[in-house]
């Protein structure tokens, strides 16, 4: 009986250590200054057609994916023979054409206007600019060494596009 008395306090006792531990950590915060960029007039008048016209593009699909479990759901250019999508016919499923895309100067771009740069190790970001250029960390880096590449974009003033966790 006295036994399980002492083991219950050894283990509120590290309990109470694991909870301490974790607390410490939240303390040390990181502030980071979102870093803005300056667009003219122009690019931000693509940005936003380019905007509109995303939300106006269909989804492309490969022709009968929705049919089949083997397909995927992606654009494949139709080549059958008799395809109904390669011939254009009315119902079948929009084909990717010239019309589609965004405008060439925002071709590319993130929506905030950065150009968007994959960022795999601290060394990465030596040679990026921070007016123009935003870090996007490759998602096969870990934790550790993600913790290290965002600490360092903000010493450097670079914005992190997928950061662990935002700002509040």
């Amino acid at each position: 009986m006295e036994d399980d008395a002492i083991n219950q306090l050894k283990i509120k006792k590290s309990a109470d250590e694991a909870v301490t531990e974790e607390e410490k950590p939240a303390e040390e915060r990181i502030e980071a200054t979102l870093v803005t960029i300056a667009l003219d007039n122009e690019t931000k008048r693509l940005l936003d057609v380019r905007r509109i016209q995303k939300s106006k593009k269909p989804t492309f699909l490969q022709t009968d994916s929705h049919k089949k479990k083997k397909l995927e759901d992606k654009w494949k250019r139709p080549d059958g023979i008799h395809n109904k999508t390669r011939y254009h016919q009315k119902g079948k499923c929009p084909r990717v054409e010239a019309g589609y895309g965004s405008p060439a100067l925002v071709r590319g771009l993130h929506p905030s206007g950065f150009e968007e740069v994959i960022v795999n190790n601290v060394k990465d970001l030596g040679s990026m600019v921070a007016q123009k250029q935003a870090a996007r960390i490759a998602h096969t880096v870990g934790a550790k060494k993600r913790g290290l590449i965002e600490a360092k974009a903000i010493e450097l003033g670079l914005r992190v596009l997928n950061p662990t966790r935002r700002e509040e």
